[in-house]
């Protein structure tokens, strides 16, 4: 009876220290490939630097083009002779927001406003390689420099002092923020922002990670977005510059049809079916 009860309680303690081990062990997530590669990769750290190299050039050259415009759809009028400025999406162009993902994989968690606005109430994310340097060149040459960020209005004040810190240009006596719902016709899609600048600017480059950072047909389905991308597709590289993001974004959306009520499993599936591979080798 002893040595049964010994072996029971060695089972049970073989099992026990089994648990303890899986549970220490990372759980899957389909965010740890794409997070790493922002976070760790020198890979991504050139791309960055290559886009911000290329907005140099390009924004030389839009200074000596009065015809020049990134806002084809915003900007009216006789618009040469307005003062020049740029427009930058905030979250993966300029600030590098990775910590943030890293915390979701980690605790299980998915997205959600209340973890968001704690994140940026941290003010601990950092510039995006090349990022602060483009922006100063181009506030140097006198460039207004506007930031769109989809964050809410109410993490403005984070915002503005986290970037800040790390010196983005911070507009002199002009509200260079132009945050999501700080006006009652500023929601997620980004077209009346931009309006609201090209009426006293001439928008010399757009920059963003994502296809709402430029057009507003961007929550459609995948065939639209590529329709979009096509008809847009003189802007890209010159006077639209894109930093990669694999992490989050429309993209990732778009197979699933932008139905966030749908449970991960499905979602995962719904981007699973959409992929296209190779049928393997002839057995």
């Amino acid at each position: 009876m002893i040595v049964r009860r010994g072996l029971i309680l060695a089972a049970v303690a073989v099992a026990t220290a089994g648990s303890v081990a899986r549970a220490g062990e990372p759980v899957p997530n389909d965010l740890l490939l794409a997070t790493l590669w922002n976070q760790r990769s020198v890979e991504y750290k050139g791309n960055a630097l290559t886009v911000y190299a290329l907005a140099r050039i390009r924004l030389d050259q839009a200074l000596a083009d009065k015809s020049w415009t990134a806002a084809p759809v915003e900007q009216k009028g006789d618009y040469g002779n307005l003062p020049p400025a740029i427009v930058l999406d905030v979250d993966e162009t300029l600030l590098d927001n990775s910590p943030y993902e890293v915390w979701m994989m980690k605790a299980d968690q998915s997205f959600s406003t209340k973890t968001w606005n704690q994140f940026c109430a941290a003010q601990i994310s950092k510039a995006i390689p090349g990022a602060v340097e483009f922006t100063k060149y181009a506030d140097a040459k006198g460039v207004k420099v506007f930031y769109l960020s989809n964050r809410g209005v109410e993490t403005k004040k984070d915002t503005r002092e986290n970037m800040e810190k790390l010196g983005f240009p911070m507009g002199g006596n002009v509200d260079t923020f132009l945050m999501q719902n700080e006006k009652p016709d500023w929601g997620s899609q980004k077209g009346t922002r931009r309006a609201f600048i090209a009426k006293d600017y001439r928008i010399l480059l757009n920059f963003g990670d994502n296809l709402g950072d430029f057009d507003d047909r961007y929550r459609t389905s995948e065939a639209e977005r590529l329709k979009v991308f096509e008809e847009d597709k003189e802007h890209w590289g010159r006077d639209w510059l894109v930093i990669a993001n694999p992490t989050y974004g429309s993209f990732d959306t778009a197979p699933y049809g932008h139905d966030f009520k749908k449970s991960r499993e499905e979602q995962r599936k719904e981007k699973w079916d959409v992929l296209e591979g190779w049928s393997g080798p002839k057995q």
